[in-house]
């Protein structure tokens, strides 16, 4: 037992010397809680992505040839210009090495389908499976033209709900018939065909108080 106090004593007094030695080091704590992220800058490229910590992600397209401010969080990232956050996604991790949401893309694509063919990350365009046999079918009936008619599909899912466009799609789909943007609009959001009329009451003006107003009837009114 002696052998043990001895040897834990000597330890504790080396860490003791140790620790008054970098305790005179020590600074003054800050007066703010550190921030748990670490902050870098990137370019958004044509294609509308960002390069981050050896891993892509798709930004708004409006910000295309921009740099713009990245906050890289542990499990999350932020992406802000002029100081405003844009757009927070999840932290890519392991292989995979981009992350594209084609909610970005499709207003510019709407703008320039062509570039629909020629965009790096295009099998990311079609969200779920059904969205990939519209397309395929478009291509069989409109060839080219079906890229535009596509872009505007995706676009309609990416301002309105998803869902409901999938849904649309399915229900063209099982017909067999042809279709295009046109068609899925109308089923997600039927036009409106009957229009609301204002029906405006008629009223009958009363002539007696008219005819108090004229000479004749006044004169009459004397005379009398």
């Amino acid at each position: 037992m002696k052998f043990v106090d001895s040897v834990v004593a000597k330890l504790n007094a080396q860490c003791s010397r140790k620790f008054i030695e970098e305790k005179q080091c020590l600074q003054t704590l800050p007066s703010s809680k550190l921030p748990n992220w670490t902050e870098t800058q990137a370019k958004v490229y044509k294609w509308s992505t960002i390069r981050v910590a050896n891993h892509t992600y798709s930004v708004p397209s409006r910000l295309i040839g921009h740099k713009v401010d990245v906050r890289l969080y542990p499990n999350q990232v932020e992406v802000l210009y002029n100081g405003k956050v844009m757009e927070t996604m999840p932290r890519l991790r392991g292989n995979r090495t981009y992350r594209i949401d084609y909610r970005h893309i499709s207003h510019s694509l709407v703008k320039k389908p062509g570039a629909f063919a020629r965009y790096r990350y295009r099998e990311d365009l079609f969200p779920s499976l059904v969205f990939r046999q519209a397309y395929d079918r478009l291509r069989e009936w409109r060839g080219e033209r079906a890229d535009v008619e596509y872009v505007r599909i995706l676009h309609l899912a990416a301002t309105n709900m998803e869902s409901q466009v999938e849904l649309a799609l399915e229900t063209a789909l099982s017909v067999g018939e042809r279709f295009d943007y046109v068609d899925i609009r109308d089923l997600v959001a039927p036009p409106v065909l009957d229009k609301v009329v204002n029906l405006v009451t008629k009223r009958e003006p009363d002539l007696k108080k008219y005819n108090q107003l004229t000479p004749a009837h006044q004169g009459g009114a004397r005379a009398s």
